[in-house]
């Protein structure tokens, strides 16, 4: 599952796609929108993306997890649109044998988004907005 939506996320079905017999560990990263960020109050923020050209990197993020962590059981969920102060902005999920590999594929999907992943961020800030660096 490798997803942009403006929807909230459902969480319990991004965990189901990942979910196996042979999967003794679930990762699960969930980025919430914060109250405050660079020592200034978030009113909320705004999410952008290129929807294809954000779901086709995400693919080739997991494509990645599954070259090096030999995982199959990704899941990417990053939501677009206004989102207010406690809203799910993102789920990664990953299933795997063992709580190791769960937790560095997961680490890296989330840093991988963030780099590779073309979706933009702007914080609306009580005197102001601007466009979140990366």
């Amino acid at each position: 599952m490798f997803k942009v939506t403006e929807r909230p996320i459902p969480v319990e079905e991004v965990l189901k796609v990942v979910q196996d017999p042979e999967a003794g560990a679930l990762a699960v990263f969930i980025g919430t929108v914060r109250a405050h960020s660079q020592g200034r109050e978030v009113r909320h923020l705004i999410y952008e993306a290129y929807p294809e050209m954000a779901e086709a990197k995400m693919r080739e993020i997991g494509k990645e997890i599954l070259e090096r962590w030999g995982l199959d059981r990704v899941a990417i969920v990053h939501r677009v649109g206004r989102l207010e102060i406690g809203e799910i902005s993102v789920v990664i999920a990953v299933g795997a044998a063992h709580r190791k590999e769960a937790f560095e594929a997961c680490r890296y999907c989330v840093e991988a988004l963030k780099a590779k992943v073309p979706i933009w961020k702007k914080e609306v800030f009580r005197e102001g907005e601007a466009w979140a660096e990366r």
